[in-house]
């Protein structure tokens, strides 16, 4: 096989696993909209979190500034799926901070002013770096660390879920979408040999199949408790 062809087989590859990567993200920016369906029907927040969405938000905004060509070349659909992820997160967000209660409401704007503040400074700060290589490892080390982040953020309610032995807080969907997504990312980076993408979707990879452990395992001891709302109404 010529290197031309190994080429073209390469970039068709990083390409197709860039786009599985895309449709997988769009479950996955999709998978918060049964848990929204409920804030909304009941009117509160609950006991859901709000900060994977806030550590979303952040992942996207530097991940879409990373896949720019004014940082890394040739990363459109990196860019076109943080985008789009950014989008989906503003809205989630939103609507947290419409029915969250007082106290989680102001803390949830600090949270998403600290957040645009940061990659505000990110932003401009990258900018001062002239030299392109040193530009591209600063923005790509902490894309990395925001990655990681995101895929870890839902584990903070594990502790939750083996209190209760109810995975109700835990959507099985985003679990799987999260999965789906790193992987394929992880391959998209490993094709193009892309340190900054196949790492973290690396990580992201192992902690969703801890994920999918997790509720599977206490999936049959949750069936019974999520059919009973956790706020009654007595009117």
């Amino acid at each position: 096989m010529s290197l031309l062809g190994a080429y073209s087989i390469s970039e068709v590859g990083k390409e197709a696993a860039g786009v599985a990567g895309n449709v997988f993200a769009f479950g996955l920016f999709l998978s918060p909209i049964p848990t929204f369906r409920r804030i909304i029907r009941n009117g509160s927040t609950e006991m859901f979190s709000g900060l994977p969405y806030v550590y979303s938000l952040l992942n996207c905004l530097i991940c879409l500034w990373y896949g720019t060509p004014l940082i890394s070349p040739d990363n459109l659909l990196v860019t076109t799926v943080n985008t789009i992820g950014g989008v989906f997160q503003l809205v989630y967000i939103t609507l947290f901070l419409i029915y969250a209660e007082k106290a989680r409401k102001v803390r949830m704007l600090g949270l998403l002013l600290a957040v645009l503040g940061i990659f505000v400074i990110i932003l401009v700060g990258s900018l001062q770096i002239d030299d392109s290589a040193m530009r591209r490892m600063f923005v790509g080390l902490l894309s990395c660390a925001s990655l990681i982040s995101m895929f870890a953020s839902p584990l903070f309610i594990i502790r939750l879920v083996i209190r209760t032995k109810s995975v109700e807080f835990m959507p099985f969907y985003l679990s799987l979408s999260t999965f789906l997504m790193s992987i394929s990312f992880f391959l998209y980076g490993l094709v193009s040999d892309d340190t900054f993408i196949y790492v973290p979707n690396g990580i992201g990879t192992v902690l969703g199949i801890v994920q999918l452990i997790l509720y599977f395992y206490y999936k049959s001891s949750s069936t019974e408790n999520c059919r009973q709302p956790l706020i009654v109404s007595y009117e």
